[in-house]
Parts: C-alpha cells; structure tokens; sequence
C-alpha cells in the first residue's frame, strides 16, 4: 500500500536533490518538444518526447504539492508551481493542438531573429 506520509518525508529530505533535477530535466524536454513541433515532425516523434515532459512536470507538480500541503507558501514554491504547470500545459498542447502550437513557435523565433538583428545593428552603429 502506498504510504503518503514516507513519500512526504522523501520529497521533503531530498528537496534540493530533487529539485536540481526536475528543474533542468522539464526546461530540455519542454525545449525539445518545442523544437520538434517546430521543425514539423511527425506525432510519432513528438509524442515521446513529450510524453516524457509530461511526466517530469508531473513530479515537480507533485513535489511542490507536497510542500504546499503542509503550508509551506514562499517565492520558491510558487516559481516551481508556475514552472510544472506551465510545461505541462505546453507539452500537452504539443500533443493535442500541435498545428497552432507550431504557429506560436515560429511568432516567438521571429522576434527572437528580429530582436537579436535590432542589437547587432546598434551595437554596429555605435
């Protein structure tokens, strides 16, 4: 039977090792999902790589949860909170609405183009 109180005390002991991992891990599959959305890859490339985002936004969803249940209410938990949330709100939208999601990358990398060329030409001109 699963015991949540032995789970608390695991999140709760190994919060900084846990954290170090789930941070890096959800932002490259997120990352990676992203880019292969991107490049329009097929469903069957994106789905794992997704599938594996999802899960790992799911345990820092779950992690954090742990924390917010005993009260524990900071800037820290509520980054992390944001941070599951948001790349698990992306990798599922990468899963059921890939078309519009690819439409959103490629507004983001133009004005990432955009913004990078305004830096070099100032940077050029002065």
């Amino acid at each position: 039977m699963l015991d949540l109180n032995t789970l608390f005390a695991f999140s709760h002991t190994y919060c900084v090792a846990i954290c170090a991992v789930l941070v890096p891990f959800n932002l490259l599959t997120t990352l990676l999902t992203l880019t292969l959305v991107g490049l329009k890859r097929a469903p069957m490339r994106v789905w794992p790589s997704s599938g594996l985002a999802i899960a790992g936004s799911l345990l820092m969803v779950s992690h954090v949860f742990t924390w917010l249940v005993v009260g524990v209410v900071r800037v820290p938990t509520f980054v992390l909170f944001s941070l599951g949330l948001t790349c698990l709100v992306l990798n599922l939208w990468a899963i059921c609405q890939a078309e519009s999601l690819r439409g959103v990358v490629r507004l983001v990398v133009q004005w990432v183009q955009q913004s990078f060329r305004f830096m070099v030409q100032r940077v050029e001109a002065s």
